[in-house]
């Protein structure tokens, strides 16, 4: 082999491995996944008449099938007497208790666990909904669907 063809190798394969490199992601973490929502009495069903309100900011690690979760809320009638994930269900529709959360349900409420292959299926898909319940509404105060975070 000439050394003009040895160089021309080896340069294809340094801007091949630089190339490669480009295309790397930059976060490591590319398996946590990211989900929000927005708690209101207008999702609960039915729906009731609560000026109250909340967020849900979770992330879901898709590898180790392991759900953290923060849940904010405000101006509810009452303090918070039992907090859920519940499913599956889509918006608008209900299901029983698939998760509770335990600890302080002072807001901001803050969780981890490790879901079943059933339960992370489920929740990616869309089919998880946080409800807030107190003592004036023991059905939930407030509710909103886990969603892919924008």
């Amino acid at each position: 082999m000439t050394p003009v063809r040895i160089l021309t190798s080896s340069l294809l394969v340094a801007a091949s491995l630089v190339l490669g490199a480009c295309t790397t992601p930059v976060n490591p973490n590319t398996n946590v996944v990211a989900f929000s929502g927005k708690l209101s009495a207008s999702e609960e069903v039915p729906a009731n008449a609560s000026t109250g309100s909340g967020t849900l900011k979770a992330t879901f690690d898709t590898q180790a099938n392991v759900l953290n979760w923060t849940v904010a809320y405000s101006g509810l009638t009452g303090p918070v007497t039992a907090g859920h994930f519940h499913g599956p269900a889509l918006l608008g529709q209900n299901a029983g208790v698939a998760m509770g959360f335990s600890g302080s349900l002072e807001s901001p409420i803050k969780g981890m666990a490790t879901l079943t292959p059933a339960q992370a299926a489920d929740f990616m898909s869309g089919k998880w909904y946080v409800n807030l319940h107190t003592a004036a509404n023991k059905g939930g105060e407030i509710r909103g669907q886990a969603l892919l975070a924008p």
